[in-house]
């Protein structure tokens, strides 16, 4: 049976992830202890043992403002760990499936960006994710690097779960609206992900050859565009909506939720103003089509 090896089972993507893969082979997934992807040694020894026909990493450092104050650990993580990856997966005539971000973009553009779009990232988090990016490019293995935005779910950290979390201890929540992109269920991403595979064959002769010829960047993030202060309307909509005790996250009373300008909400990391991604040329290659953030938040509320 094919082997997968996953990175970051215990994040939200690779969490999804088990579940969305383990149809297409044996999956192997490995946390931090298993694998510390700021110690090449161990990134190497690692895969060796495991000895994959295919590397998923789900795995990133991921704390966006946390990294300005530590930029040597999100590099080593984000920026140079992948590129040890891609030098393994080729010495063992294997593919891998990265995770990127839309925050290799400056948010000026207006309108979505696509995969030919030249990144600026204004934060290290965006500028380590891109040096991942072109790590990975500069070894000749077969791979995919796939950008997507405002990852959210049922469990780690992430927007959705701070939202439920503040408006059972405040009356009145303050979000930044002139932010605008599109927020991404994990768990589409990781079905997502496995639609891909399929499509390539996967675990069937041609696969490594059917990747090699697709090998490239492409944005893999839901339809539609929203605010984050849109975003935390949704959230607290479907949660108000649900009967005390129905759900975990059922609201008996919702907060005032008030717009505010990024100025009024200053964080260590600078984040762009508007980071949506076209999706246009995953559909053509794959025929994925990422259903709405919105559609997307109710499944995932509902799932919860």
């Amino acid at each position: 049976m094919s082997r997968i090896l996953v990175t970051g089972k215990d994040g939200q993507v690779g969490f999804e992830l088990l579940g969305s893969l383990a149809g297409q082979g044996q999956v192997i997934a490995v946390g931090r202890d298993q694998m510390d992807l700021s110690e090449p040694d161990s990134i190497r020894r690692t895969v060796r043992e495991i000895s994959p026909d295919l590397i998923v990493n789900a795995a990133a450092y991921t704390a966006v403002d946390q990294a300005e104050s530590d930029p040597e650990l999100a590099m080593a993580v984000n920026g140079i760990a992948p590129g040890i990856l891609a030098e393994e997966a080729k010495r063992l005539g294997a593919a891998l499936i990265h995770y990127s971000t839309d925050y290799v973009f400056d948010g000026t553009k207006g309108a979505p960006y696509t995969e030919d779009d030249e990144p600026r990232p204004i934060n290290v988090y965006g500028r380590t994710k891109l040096e991942g990016e072109r790590a990975i490019q500069a070894v000749d293995t077969p791979h995919l690097i796939l950008r997507s935005s405002w990852i959210y779910g049922m469990r780690g950290k992430n927007f959705l779960l701070t939202m439920l979390r503040l408006a059972r201890e405040r009356d009145e929540l303050r979000v930044v609206d002139d932010q605008i992109g599109a927020p991404t269920w994990s768990r589409a991403l990781a079905e997502a992900t496995s639609g891909i595979l399929t499509r390539l064959g996967y675990g069937k002769p041609g696969f490594i050859d059917a990747c090699a010829e697709q090998s490239g960047i492409y944005n893999l993030s839901a339809a539609g565009q929203t605010s984050w202060h849109g975003f935390a309307a949704a959230i607290l909509g479907h949660a108000a909506s649900q009967q005390p005790g129905q759900t975990a996250w059922a609201l008996d009373r919702a907060p005032v939720l008030k717009p505010i300008p990024s100025e009024q909400y200053p964080l260590p990391a600078r984040r762009p103003h508007y980071s949506v991604l076209a999706n246009a040329k995953l559909q053509r290659a794959f025929g994925v089509v990422m259903p709405d953030w919105k559609a997307s938040l109710a499944e995932c509320m509902r799932s919860g």
